[in-house]
């Protein structure tokens, strides 16, 4: 299982040159299908995408979307994802750029709760035509830009960014909201970031470096139970909730996308002991990760 999916390799993957590849790019969508789905990836990189009439499932780690039209789909470094086409063509545009590209001013006020920079959220929304429209002219226009020598075309490309965000916004249910910057709401992002960091796993060797409450508020360098207050005020959920969710996530990833057996997968998740796995993955999910695995692969023939 490969751990970060470099921008020159998605684009030599896309028939690009790796010379291609820069703080930001945009591209227009309209090749074959390309085959079967592989395990989710990690990217080292940002990217939205508009697919056109377009069929496909993308997934994250046990979780897969299907689409069947017009979508806008956002990735970030911290989110595996892999996309399957189901269709014989696949239309539309993509943007992709770097950390390097994005601006404070990006990820200030509403924009951070844009699907581009949140976590374990919708990263996927559905536009209307009139929508979908409006869109492909932002993508059309950014193509434009991208070859002009206008020496601020990357402060107008972050402006057609923008749109594309707000766009996303207005299509998305609103989310609870709190208070931009407080204390609270930073230390929960703070934690969840360095939890998603943790993943994927990438081989049976590589255990989780944090495993419980105690490990991720002393890394944080907080009270176990300030950083549990905190969660439960901005998330709704216990830091043990929370990290259950994320480890079994990753655990129906691993059994479903890897030939690991079950006692690797459990190590390196944090259970010394493969029948302390066995508890955590039934008490979760009400079967064992063998019958999951099992279930798994009749489902596929």
């Amino acid at each position: 299982m490969r751990k970060t999916e470099t921008a020159g390799e998605f684009l030599e993957r896309q028939g690009k040159h790796y010379s291609d590849a820069g703080q930001f790019n945009v591209y227009k969508i309209n090749r074959l299908s390309q085959g079967a789905a592989a395990p989710p990836l990690r990217r080292d990189f940002y990217k939205i995408s508009l697919v056109l009439n377009t069929r496909g499932i993308i997934t994250y780690a046990d979780k897969s979307i299907h689409i069947n039209n017009n979508a806008l789909v956002f990735s970030n470094p911290l989110m595996p994802y892999f996309w399957q086409s189901l269709g014989k063509r696949q239309t539309g545009y993509f943007c992709m750029f770097t950390e390097a590209f994005v601006t404070h001013q990006l990820k200030t006020n509403i924009l951070s709760q844009s699907p581009l920079f949140k976590i374990n959220s919708s990263t996927v929304v559905f536009p209307s035509q009139q929508s979908t429209d409006f869109l492909a002219g932002i993508f059309e226009q950014m193509r434009k830009e991208i070859q002009s020598a206008y020496p601020n075309k990357y402060d107008l490309l972050r402006s057609y960014v923008h749109l594309l965000m707000h766009e996303a916004l207005k299509i998305t249910p609103a989310e609870p909201q709190y208070q931009p910057g407080s204390s609270a709401h930073r230390i929960a992002g703070m934690f969840l970031e360095l939890l998603e960091r943790q993943f994927p796993v990438t081989s049976p060797q590589h255990a989780l470096q944090l495993k419980n409450a105690g490990e991720y508020a002393e890394a944080l360098a907080i009270h176990t139970n300030h950083l549990n207050k905190i969660l439960k005020e901005v998330t709704g959920k216990t830091t043990s909730v929370i990290l259950a969710e994320r480890l079994l996530k990753e655990a129906k990833a691993l059994l479903l996308h890897s030939d690991w057996d079950i006692a690797s997968i459990g190590y390196c998740l944090g259970f010394e002991h493969p029948a302390n796995f066995n508890i955590f993955f039934k008490k979760q999910t009400g079967e064992t990760p063998n019958h999951f695995r099992k279930q798994a692969v009749i489902a596929r023939s």
